[in-house]
């Protein structure tokens, strides 16, 4: 039960900060959450400490809680992604996922060509080909469910741990276009033969080939979706000038 109100505060806190709902520089008091929410202080302390640790509230004695910027937030977290998606910002969220997964997934593609073990090269290509009849039959979960973990095998098979450290991004980004009615129902062939372009490139170890191929499915991606963001604006984060180094010796 503890378990359950403690979730419900954080997602009420949080869908309402990333929303606008509570905006930048608002300043709330724990014993005021208590009777808004109907929870005890202790399950405030640990959502606070959450949304604390997410970078969307800072609390100050004898001030109370704050509520901090977008440019403070952990744009890295799945739940501030699967939050922004849910928001009037999806556009903007979806926009920074899609430039996110363009630079990258080429790149893990083509060193998961050179680096991946060679059982996670086979299941690749049985994923990919299970992406296609699954996309062709508009079985809509079961393509999810394989999108997701073709892209999880994809970044994990570059060896390249940060790569490695997106796939909950990436797993909060599909998701949320499918929930939110972005994905079709039976996706486009060229994309589902590209999946399995790639894969096939890694599975024989074609690096530029599965460079090109990933490349292609971010493009089509990113054209797909580029009317969602059109007026959506930016975030800037400041940059913080770091301190001269003092002169040695």
């Amino acid at each position: 039960m503890t378990s359950s109100l403690h979730h419900r505060a954080i997602e009420n806190l949080g869908t309402r900060i990333i929303s606008g709902e509570l905006p930048a520089g608002h300043l709330m008091l724990a014993e005021q959450l208590e009777v808004e929410l109907k929870v005890s202080r202790s399950v405030i302390r640990e959502a606070v400490r959450v949304l604390q640790s997410l970078g969307l509230v800072e609390t100050t004695k004898r001030v109370g809680i704050r509520v901090l910027p977008a440019s403070r937030w952990n744009p890295f977290d799945p739940q501030v992604i699967r939050w922004r998606l849910a928001s009037n910002a999806r556009g903007a969220q979806l926009r920074s996922l899609a430039e996110l997964r363009a630079a990258v997934e080429p790149v893990a593609a083509e060193l998961a060509a050179q680096n991946a073990p060679a059982p996670l090269r086979l299941e690749l290509v049985d994923v990919a080909y299970a992406m296609r009849d699954a996309g062709n039959k508009g079985e809509v979960p079961r393509f999810l469910e394989l999108d997701i973990h073709f892209h999880s095998l994809l970044l994990s098979g570059s060896g390249n741990e940060m790569f490695a450290n997106l796939m909950g991004q990436v797993a909060e980004t599909l998701t949320g276009r499918t929930v939110h009615g972005l994905m079709p129902d039976h996706p486009h062939e060229a994309a589902l033969q590209w999946h399995v372009d790639v894969a096939e490139a890694i599975s024989r170890g074609d690096a530029a080939a599965a460079r090109e191929a990933s490349d292609h499915i971010m493009r089509r991606t990113m054209s797909q979706m580029s009317d969602s963001w059109t007026e959506q604006p930016r975030v800037f984060i400041p940059v913080k000038r770091r301190a001269a180094r003092a002169a040695s010796g």
